[in-house]
């Protein structure tokens, strides 16, 4: 099987956001629970709780972390939702090397969203993270997370893809 080629995210130094749009060959609910469920976004980006539970469902003012391997818990603050066509949330996601608050700071955060729109062969998902002008290293922030967004959003495609492709397969 093949999975989804996608062009890799965009910095845009003037507006101080990094931007990717990718295409899954998968339905639009699959994709909404993956960025919005727990358990689901744990499987492709990092260990992700709200209110301490892996397994309970996002909601806009729910606080939670994410965790990579060797990090420490990353803050994180559902912003907003319009389900199922988009979530945003804010974190507080330092650079490697600058010390991780115990909880968001407004001041010093950035905001992403991901938004869905239906295809003809499944979903079109674009993820924007803005307001990198709040924190002390913009340029180096956006590409490190320019990066980030390429390999996370990566494994979901393949995530995403592999298990539509089983369960197609499962229905043969």
């Amino acid at each position: 099987m093949t999975m989804t080629s996608n062009q890799p995210s965009v910095v845009d130094d003037d507006a101080f956001t990094v931007r990717r749009s990718i295409t899954i060959a998968a339905a639009p609910e699959k994709v909404w629970a993956a960025v919005t469920r727990p358990e689901h976004i744990s499987r492709w980006f990092g260990h992700t709780e709200f209110g301490g539970d892996a397994d309970v469902a996002v909601a806009p003012g729910a606080s939670g972390t994410i965790t990579w391997p060797g990090r420490e818990p990353v803050p994180v603050r559902v912003e907003a939702m319009d389900a199922p066509h988009s979530v945003s949330y804010r974190w507080s996601n330092p650079c490697l090397g600058e010390p991780v608050p115990d909880a968001v700071d407004d001041s010093r955060s950035t905001l992403f969203t991901f938004t869905l729109e239906p295809t003809a062969s499944g979903t079109m998902l674009t993820v924007v993270e803005s307001g990198f002008e709040t924190l002390p290293a913009p340029a180096d922030d956006m590409e490190s997370h320019r990066g980030g967004w390429n390999g996370e959003l990566d494994k979901l495609v393949v995530l995403l893809e592999s298990e539509a492709a089983s369960a197609g397969a499962g229905a043969a």
